[in-house]
C-alpha cells in the first residue's frame, strides 16, 4: 500500500515537472516574426512638403483617423519620391494610407465637398466610391519579413 502511494506521488511529481518543462519551452519559443515594411511612393507632382503615411491593422479609423493608426510617419521627399519605413511589424493583415502634404501644414487639405486637393494613395491602390477607400479594398497580408511596397501617388 505504501509502495503504491509512493509510486503515485512519483508519477504526479513527474507529470508536474514535465508540465513545467513544456510551459517553459513554449514561452521560450520564437514569437511571431517581425520586420520593417518600407513604402516607396512615386509619381509626386512636386518635391514640396512631406509625405504622411499611416498603417492600420483594422478597419477602425481607416484611412481618415490617424489617431487610430498603428503607426504614423512623416517622411521627407527627394526627387519627387519618398520612402516611409514602418518600425518592425508582426506578420498580419494591414492597410496603408499616405498623402502628399505639399504645403507642409501637417494635414490633408480638401476643397469643396471634402475632396482632397493634395495627393492620396492607399495600399493596393484602392479607391473609394464617393469617399475614401475601405480597409477591405486596401488590406494586404504582411509575412513579417523585410518588404517594400511601391505606391503611385494620385491627385
Amino acid at each position: 500500500m505504501v509502495t503504491k502511494a509512493l509510486t503515485q506521488r512519483s508519477s504526479i511529481s513527474a507529470l508536474v515537472a514535465a508540465a513545467a518543462v513544456l510551459t517553459t519551452a513554449l514561452s521560450l519559443a520564437d514569437p511571431s516574426p517581425t520586420a520593417v515594411l518600407t513604402i516607396r511612393i512615386t509619381n509626386l507632382r512636386s518635391s514640396n512638403g512631406q509625405i504622411g503615411c499611416t498603417i492600420y491593422n483594422s478597419a477602425t479609423g481607416f484611412p481618415t483617423d490617424s489617431a487610430a493608426a498603428l503607426q504614423r510617419l512623416w517622411c521627407p521627399i527627394s526627387s519627387a519620391a519618398a520612402s516611409c519605413m514602418f518600425a518592425p511589424l508582426p506578420a498580419g493583415t494591414y492597410a496603408v494610407a499616405c498623402f502628399h502634404d505639399e504645403n507642409n501644414n501637417g494635414k490633408l487639405d480638401t476643397g469643396f465637398l471634402g475632396i482632397p486637393t493634395e495627393g492620396t494613395v492607399a495600399s493596393n491602390h484602392a479607391k473609394g466610391l464617393m469617399g475614401p477607400p475601405s480597409f477591405e479594398k486596401a488590406k494586404f497580408t504582411f509575412s513579417g519579413v523585410v518588404s517594400e511596397m511601391a505606391l503611385r501617388m494620385g491627385y
